[in-house]
């Protein structure tokens, strides 16, 4: 496939995106308005009203579950793409896998050390 049937590809992409999501407003829009209450803008928990404002529920220490969350999740992100590519590239690629994941160990490790898995 050359350059511009790629490009020419992503340009339909783009388009087919953009049309279905003005569709869909449209298919909204059609079903009728919204209205406008007093009480839709306000933080509620299971029906009762929060009297906390809402940038006070969530305290520091989801900082390190959040980071470890990520940690991890990007290494199912990079690990697929390495496993495709493994048979072609052999030990430089395993090696580089070998690094990457002592570099989440010790990220683990230090976690650990800080208390992040400790239940709260």
């Amino acid at each position: 496939m050359s350059a511009t049937q790629q490009y020419v590809l992503l340009l339909g992409i783009a388009l087919g995106t953009v049309g279905v999501v003005l569709s869909l407003y449209g298919v909204a829009r059609s079903m009728g308005r919204t209205r406008r209450e007093p009480g839709k803008d306000v933080p509620a928990s299971a029906g009762i009203l929060s009297r906390d404002p809402v940038w006070g529920r969530y305290h520091a220490r989801y900082y390190g579950y959040a980071l470890l969350f990520l940690a991890f999740d990007m290494e199912m992100a990079f690990m697929y793409p390495w496993a495709v590519v493994y048979k072609e590239v052999g030990l430089v690629a395993l090696l580089d896998m070998g690094v990457f994941l002592a570099i989440l160990f010790l990220g683990l490790l230090y976690g650990w050390s800080q208390g992040a898995l400790r239940r709260q």
